[in-house]
Parts: structure tokens; sequence; C-alpha cells
């Protein structure tokens, strides 16, 4: 069993908390920080957790071996760095970094350590996600010509932190809300993006924005794809990939459709799974351990330092309102 720091108790901290603590066999939080202790005391005493206000707390504690960050997004590379440099394996949540040199710093860190970096992109392992990667690999859809994607949701208006209206910690609209999980799906199923060209539209800003952001993106293999996201409407999920020969649709979390020539038309539909601690599984699974064989994180560190590559030029183009080029 991993013994794990969870860094970070607001919302979604606390999502994370519950979907792990006594529900995995392979990982569990013996301590937790946050600013708010006498808040989260309670909760933190319920779930079985160590509470601190202090991230060094955990860093010197030789007993933890792993830490999870569910951390304002500006906190992540220097936290990872701080991190590898004191030993401990890191689950970081999306998105990685705001920046791909951060992202880049943040990875060299745990790869320099010999640690496991993972990213916590959920999705990924939705059900229908799973298979959509799986259909899209066997070769079935033939060449693979163009993506699509949106993913929209309420957490804007259901729920809100004052960092999550600030243009410095989520940028884009909804890019560090939904898009970046749309990042990662067409990053994962086309590779590394050459260039961008995004936009958004702004109808009402601050607490519960209004606003739509649409990117248009050009990948190194030649594979185009468009995606779009709204921060307040109701939760929609969809990712596409045309092939000359199929092609296939996850719709929401469960659902799959597979269109061949001729009109041919095969549906999917899976049970559902705890997406959160399945991504803590996956992690746990990839830290050595006595007795255990270990699995790579499925997400790969390329992958990951990718992805926020495509973030930051996504970022830019809608600064600049001009097509962007991605780092490399």
């Amino acid at each position: 069993m991993i013994q794990a720091a969870l860094i970070g108790f607001g919302w979604w901290g606390k999502n994370i908390a519950r979907a792990v603590q006594g529900q995995s066999t392979l990982l569990r939080f013996a301590r937790v920080v946050s600013k708010e202790t006498e808040r989260d005391g309670p909760l933190a005493a319920q779930l079985g957790m160590q509470l601190s206000a202090n991230f060094e707390d955990v860093l010197a504690d030789p007993a933890i071996q792993a830490v999870v960050l569910a951390t304002p997004h500006s906190l992540h590379a220097d936290q990872i760095v701080a991190a590898a440099r004191a030993g401990k394996h890191v689950f970081c949540e999306k998105p990685l970094a705001l920046t791909h040199a951060d992202a880049k710093r943040a990875a060299q860190a745990c790869t320099a350590h010999g640690l496991v970096l993972a990213v916590g992109q959920n999705k990924r392992f939705w059900p229908a996600m799973v298979k959509l990667r799986e259909i899209a690999a066997s070769g079935v859809l033939g060449e693979m010509l163009h993506l699509e994607g949106h993913y929209s949701n309420e957490h804007s208006t259901k729920f809100f932190a004052e960092w999550r209206d600030s243009p410095a910690e989520s940028p884009a609209g909804g890019l560090t809300g939904t898009g970046i999980h749309i990042i990662d799906a067409f990053t994962g199923l086309a590779g590394p993006a050459e260039s961008v060209t995004a936009s958004v539209h702004s109808t009402r800003e601050g607490k519960d924005p209004r606003d739509a952001t649409a990117v248009l993106v050009t990948f190194r293999s030649g594979v185009q794809g468009y995606f779009a996201m709204v921060r307040a409407t109701p939760i929609y999920w969809r990712v596409h990939v045309f092939g000359d020969r199929a092609s296939v649709e996850a719709l929401g979390e469960n659902e799959v459709v597979l269109r061949h020539q001729g009109g041919r038309i095969e549906r999917f539909t899976f049970p559902p799974v705890d997406s959160i601690r399945a991504e803590i599984d996956a992690f746990a699974r990839a830290i050595p351990e006595q007795g255990r064989v270990t699995e790579p994180y499925p997400i790969t560190v390329p992958e990951m330092v990718q992805g926020i590559a495509l973030f930051e030029a996504i970022v830019r183009s809608i600064e600049t309102r001009q097509p962007t080029g991605v780092a490399s």
C-alpha cells in the first residue's frame, strides 16, 4: 500500500479523498495539507488523514512515498520540483503546468530523480474513451483524417473559487477546467500539435461567467481537428475520430458509436467506473513496490509535456488573435 499525502483539500481535493480513502487497495492518504485547517479538520479526521497546513511537513516525512497535488494551477510546477527533490512520486491534477517551459522543468525533475510523474486526466479512464482509443489503434478506421471534440459543464456555476476567476490561473475561458481534457484526448490520438487558432467569446465575466472557447488545431502528423468548451451549460462530452474507412465517437462516459463505410453502425454501452479512483490506482501501480510488478502510467511524460505546449499556444492565440505555432 502506497503511503501518500494529498496536497490541497478544496472541492476537488475532497472528491479525490473520498474516491480513494478506504476504497483503493493500492494507495491511502496518510496526510493531507490544507490552509483551512479549522474548516477541514473534522473531515480529515473522519477519513483517517493527519492534517497539516504546511507542504514542507509532508516533504520532510520519510513515511510519505508520494504526493497528490490538488492545488491552484500556478503552484504545480514548483511543487512538483520540490516533491521530486524530496524523493516523492507525484500525481498532479490537470493542468500539469501553465507553460511549456514549466511542464518540461517539472518532468525533468521527476525523471532526474527516477520518480513517477502522473497527471490527473480522469477522462482518459472513462470506459467510452478507453474503447475509443482501442478502436482507433486497431486500424479499423483506416487513415486518421480529422478529430472533433467538445466538453462543457456547469462547474463554474456550482463550484467556484476566487482563484478560478483569475486569468493568470485559469486562462482562455474553460480551457483549464474542461478543454484540457480534450487536449489530452487529441494529443493521445494524433500526437504533438503544430499550430493552433483559438478564440473566446464572452458575455459575462467574474463569478459564474458566460463564455465559449473554440480551438482549431493542426497536428504534425497532418491530422486536423477542432474542439470547443462552454463554462456554464449542461454537461456534455464528445470526442469523434474520423478515418477514411470508419469513424468512432465517444459520447459521455459510457457510450461509443462506430460508423463503418456502407452505413453499418455499432453501438457500445459500458457500466460506469470511478474514474478518479482509476487514475489514482494507475499512478500507484506505476510506483515500484516490493512484491508487485509496476505498470507504466497510461499517459506518457512526453504526452503530458506536449499537451501543455498546445495549451500554452491556445492561450497565446487567444491573446494575440493570431494563428500560433506550438513549441516542440
